[in-house]
């Protein structure tokens, strides 16, 4: 069994959606499972703890998540071009697996939401992936292959999946999205299929 991790974090529920879309990627192909996780917000008072349990929706990620993943799969709303701080500081967080090598090897994509077309989504794609990067993991992103790429009118990149959602409220996903995110959870699946019969790193 093959179990690929589905990290995001998500404000306003635009990039909660891709996750559930990019899930049903992963669920679509046999002997694989999806993790969903979220992490948690982050306050400007350092002082101020963090729940230890999110009131709704998945469980906050661990360390022992990522450890356990054969693939891992980002996913956060944009801020000026940039992953949201809560996901950036979980993976600040990340530096014992660095040492450890635990994603090394292991593919991994992302995913975005944006209220603006043109809202920073590709940058926000590639900021992500840079600490994937430095972990050793193996970039996959959406092919021309997939016909929604070339239809979609919303949208969708070869970065990775991502949404449009003009005015905040607007979390329904078009179906050119839905069909990139389940893209992007199916192929990275496929691709740690094929690397887990790889010898031990």
């Amino acid at each position: 069994m093959v179990e690929i991790l589905v990290l995001y974090y998500s404000r306003h529920g635009s990039t909660s959606e891709l996750a559930t879309q990019v899930v049903r990627g992963v669920h679509s192909v046999a002997n694989a499972t999806a993790r969903l996780r979220t992490v948690p917000s982050v306050s400007p008072d350092t002082e101020q703890p963090l729940p230890t349990i999110p009131d709704e929706g998945p469980p906050y990620a661990s360390a022992t998540d990522l450890a356990d993943c054969d693939g891992l799969i980002l996913g956060s709303p944009t801020r000026f071009g940039n992953m949201g701080a809560p996901l950036k500081y979980f993976l600040d967080g990340t530096g014992a697996e660095w040492l450890a090598g635990t994603l090394t090897g292991k593919p991994a994509g992302v995913f975005t939401s944006t209220s603006s077309m043109h809202g920073g989504q590709e940058t926000t794609l590639l900021s992500m992936s840079l600490p994937l990067l430095h972990h050793g993991m193996i970039l996959v992103g959406v092919p021309y292959l997939e016909p929604a790429l070339t239809t979609t009118r919303t949208g969708g990149t070869p970065y990775g999946a991502s949404h449009v959602a003009p005015g905040q409220a607007d979390t329904k996903l078009s179906d050119a999205e839905a069909a990139i995110a389940r893209h992007l959870g199916r192929r990275i699946t496929e691709v740690a299929i094929r690397l887990k019969g790889w010898p031990e790193r």
